[in-house]
């Protein structure tokens, strides 16, 4: 096979895994959700400057984050979400909507590749609130079998002002 053809399916394949994750989001299937996640993983979501002059500027890995979750942190929080009736945010769950576009390759080596993608993700609460989140997430995937899974994922929220409770996934 040629080298254009194989980028072209490697391409496909990661946007069809991505577009698979993002379902099973918008549908609560969050242990399959889950699934996707290596052992290892890290959940990432930095906080993001709200100063004019610094307004691309996000927080190092080592600083202040809204998110920093390891796999059993987000095992912990999708647990608390949909096995007690601890998540008041979420009873009744929220119904979201992940749209994923501008998928690119950043990276490729050997089973590994570097993903990003624009989001945009609509939150609906209770027939009453509604958010709508935008951003970039940096996906770094791994070949698991006949599959991926996600290694690390940072999101990137282009605003500054959160709503005051953070309870969905992205």
């Amino acid at each position: 096979m040629n080298d254009g053809l194989e980028r072209l399916l490697l391409q496909q394949e990661i946007e069809q895994f991505l577009f698979y994750e993002a379902r099973l989001l918008d549908d609560g299937l969050f242990d399959e959700w889950l699934a996707l996640f290596s052992e290892d993983c890290r959940y990432w979501m930095p906080v993001r400057e709200s100063a004019m002059e610094v307004a691309d500027a996000v927080r190092k890995s080592d600083e202040l984050a809204i998110f920093d979750d390891d796999k059993a942190f987000l095992t912990a929080r999708v647990s608390r979400i949909t096995k007690t009736p601890m998540a008041h945010a979420e009873q009744p769950r929220s119904r979201t909507r992940h749209c994923l576009s501008n998928i690119v390759i950043r990276e490729q080596e050997g089973m590994k590749v570097v993903v990003a993608s624009n989001f945009l993700v609509y939150q609906s609460r209770l027939e009453r609130t509604e958010s709508l989140f935008a951003g970039q997430r940096i996906d770094g995937l791994r070949r698991a079998g006949a599959s991926w899974q996600i290694g690390q994922r940072k999101i990137i929220l282009d605003q500054t002002m959160l709503p005051r409770t953070l309870s969905i996934f992205f």
